[in-house]
């Protein structure tokens, strides 16, 4: 049986209060478009459709490459954005799924089981319901004695029995796809909103004797749908909270899981140890046995097995296997650690690579530079690699030493096992072996303290 999915990303939420389309407030680093297209995907689907709207653009932007989408030039309701897909999808044979672009906690294991649902009770339509703790607000859904659906009655339109009712309509549907736009045709403006609802085609499809059935949802906060930053708000937590225990069940340690930010296209590996206070965002990895200590922030990186970030900040790098940073580093874009380099703390480094057991042990800056293995950077050591205008390359070969306080001014080339004495400025580079000296020479002038202002005497 063919699958389709109409994606609803048209409306402005106007409750938002923002300038970005609704749909486009992200959830756990994630738009909820690109959440509803994630689980949509999860679903073998034969063909998906996203109805755009308000700033149609800007989401168009994000879609993935190959998403089939309809602009939908006026906001005339649910029904007529479902209707405008029918030069894509009218005269297809078999069931289509209907769900809003702010519904980030639909899951696809749930869109599977609904599509299960809809084929085994042999329904026109099958709506996906939810059991509300307090359904103040939301459309009853109103069964009749043998279980389908008789109606869905909105809350201003509610009797006292009606209000009772705690099973509530969360907005998604699944139709057949001939019987939804036969049905679609048929709708009329004949309401106070002067639309066009989809919620209509229910009646339709009970007036011309069609099953309607309806499909409970195990976990009501799935059905959460997104009108406001409060909702937003609570969406993230629950994201987060299902992020979080993933990740634990696939043998992660979170030692404080409601301190833990992790985003949702973050992976993580097995028998790594998360700290409180912990951010990881963006496509990161972290492989096996890493550890991660309180306060660090992580974006957009690969950290290999065995590696440690000890309070520190790490975007855009790779970390090899065994390496280390911390406390207090800054690992910024373009940088590569190989297998077991030491960054201490207080160093930063941006665009530079260090070969495999190299040490930058506290307060060194190392900006473009190409590092070789087992170079030691003494404290306070610089690359002064920016003049201003442009930015310039270092390179250090294998087992050079930098001492302490070492300014190296680039473009310049250290040699294999050259040492610079500390405290010096390189302008020039150091050939291999040698050592290099480049301070003023230092003159004691005997007894001149007596005369200086700072002088206390005996």
């Amino acid at each position: 049986m063919n699958k389709f999915a109409i994606i609803l990303a048209a409306g402005k939420g106007t409750r938002m209060k923002s300038a970005l389309p609704k749909v486009l407030h992200k959830v756990a680093g994630k738009s909820m478009l690109a959440h509803v297209l994630t689980s949509v995907s999860e679903v073998d689907m034969t063909k998906n459709v996203v109805i755009v709207g308000h700033e149609a653009d800007r989401v168009i932007a994000t879609l993935p490459r190959g998403t089939q989408f309809v602009k939908q030039a006026e906001q005339l309701g649910t029904g007529h954005a479902v209707k405008i897909a029918a030069d894509l999808l009218a005269n297809e044979e078999g069931a289509t799924l209907v769900i809003a672009g702010d519904t980030p906690l639909i899951t696809g294991q749930t869109i599977d089981e609904l599509f299960n649902y809809h084929f085994a009770q042999n329904a026109t339509a099958t709506i996906l319901t939810a059991i509300a703790p307090n359904p103040t607000g939301y459309g009853r859904i109103v069964r009749g004695a043998d279980e389908t659906v008789e109606k869905i009655v909105e809350q201003k339109d509610a009797n006292d029995f009606e209000k009772a009712i705690t099973e509530i309509n969360t907005g998604t549907y699944v139709f057949d796809n001939k019987a939804l736009f036969k049905a679609l045709g048929e709708l009329t403006t004949d309401n106070a909103q002067g639309e066009y609802y989809l919620t209509d085609v229910i009646e339709i499809f009970k007036k011309a004797g069609q099953t309607v059935a309806a499909h409970v949802l195990d976990d009501f906060e799935e059905s959460l749908g997104v009108n406001d930053r409060v909702a937003l708000a609570q969406a993230e937590v629950t994201m987060r909270k299902r992020i979080n225990h993933g990740h634990m069940v696939n043998g992660v340690t979170l030692i404080d899981p409601a301190t833990i930010y992790i985003e949702s296209d973050v992976t993580i590996e097995e028998e790594t140890i998360i700290e409180p206070n912990v951010t990881i965002k963006g496509n990161s990895f972290i492989g096996k046995n890493v550890l991660i200590t309180n306060g660090s922030r992580i974006e957009n990186s690969e950290i290999h097995s065995n590696c440690e970030v000890r309070n520190s900040t790490v975007e855009g790098t790779k970390m090899s296997v065994g390496s280390n940073c911390g406390p207090y580093a800054h690992l910024r874009p373009g940088t590569v650690l190989s297998e077991e380099v030491h960054v201490g703390n207080f160093v930063e480094i941006k665009g530079s690579t260090l070969g495999k057991g190299t040490k930058a042990g506290h307060l060194t800056y190392i900006g473009n530079a190409t590092v070789g293995e087992k170079v030691n950077f003494g404290a306070g050591t610089i690359t002064a690699n920016y003049d201003g205008q442009n930015k310039f390359n270092t390179e250090i070969d294998d087992f050079a030493f930098i001492g302490s306080n070492s300014t190296i001014i680039a473009p310049v080339h250290i040699g294999k096992n050259a040492l610079t004495a500390a405290g010096s400025i390189v302008t020039e580079d150091v050939p291999e072996d040698a050592v290099e000296i480049g301070r003023g020479k230092q003159v004691n002038k005997l007894g001149r303290a007596k005369k200086m202002p700072h002088y206390r005497g005996q």
